[in-house]
């Protein structure tokens, strides 16, 4: 017998409570569901619409589609969505019955099965170090699209909840010591805001060879071409002083404090998605 069988309903682990799991900070996962059938064809395996199935980044499963290589298509498909470097938030894929992946533009809907993939993890975290004109600004907008905010400042007049309502941690206290308690990883953005060169220098020695998936620091270039070579003289590693992004931000013109955060914003986005931050209406 099976041994998912002798558990009880009640206690077995699924699709759902997975998924809630990974959105609260645990593992990520790949939720693949079934969301078309060809016309006049019928569900492989016989798994109806709507059937789900999760994939683990070590490549296990739960639930299923029905097995046979349209299931193995998918979870293959699944598990690279999970080691992609920029995650796609959802996805839909076409397929034939034989698990062969094909394109929308040559097989319509109605001639293939279609599946919705949905990577689930927990909300990218923004940790905004200087909560300056700025840094308030940034801890507004990255919460309004959606990143659970974290803002870092020595001073308690700025690093204050009344100031930022909308950040989810704020550390007020040493830079240095709060930045080096700080859990960075692959889902953290890291902008460096805050009030003079020497600040952001002793901030970037603490980031900038973590495993941020984004580390941007303001300043005009002569300001930051002079912290990047403080950096460099001191042993920091070339490709480490390359992947700061600076000066941050997307051209777009930006001069108040509200419009240079939607600048910082807007490169971060693209950043994380892989856009390519050109007009729309110049796009192919």
């Amino acid at each position: 017998m099976n041994v998912a069988a002798r558990i009880p309903a009640a206690g077995r682990p699924t699709v759902w409570a997975e998924a809630v799991a990974a959105a609260a900070g645990g593992s990520p996962v790949a939720v693949a569901t079934l969301i078309r059938v060809p016309a006049g064809g019928l569900p492989p395996g016989g798994r109806s619409l709507g059937a789900k199935m999760l994939v683990r980044p070590d490549g296990s499963r739960l639930g299923d589609l029905g097995g046979g290589p349209f299931e193995e298509a998918v979870a293959a498909d699944a598990l690279a969505a999970l080691s992609a470097v920029r995650r796609a938030a959802v996805q839909a894929f076409y397929y034939t019955g034989g698990g062969e992946r094909v394109r929308r533009l040559v097989a319509q809907p109605e001639a293939a099965y279609q599946v919705m993939l949905e990577v689930v993890q927990a909300k990218p975290v923004l940790l905004v170090v200087g909560a300056g004109h700025i840094g308030q600004s940034l801890t507004r907008l990255g919460e309004y699209v959606g990143f659970s905010v974290a803002v870092v400042d020595d001073r308690p007049d700025f690093a204050s909840r009344e100031r930022l309502p909308e950040a989810d941690r704020i550390l007020c206290g040493d830079l240095v010591e709060s930045l080096r308690g700080f859990p960075i990883d692959s889902n953290t953005y890291v902008v460096l805001v805050s009030r003079g060169h020497k600040q952001d220098e002793l901030a970037l020695r603490q980031v900038m060879t973590s495993h941020a998936a984004y580390v941007g620091m303001i300043g005009s270039r002569r300001r930051v071409s002079t912290v990047l070579q403080h950096l460099a003289d001191d042993g920091f590693p070339r490709d480490a002083l390359e992947r700061v992004r600076t000066p941050i931000g997307l051209d777009i013109g930006a001069e108040t404090p509200e419009e240079i955060a939607v600048s910082i914003i807007a490169e971060i986005i693209q950043a994380r998605r892989g856009g390519t931050g050109e007009p729309m209406r110049e796009r192919r």
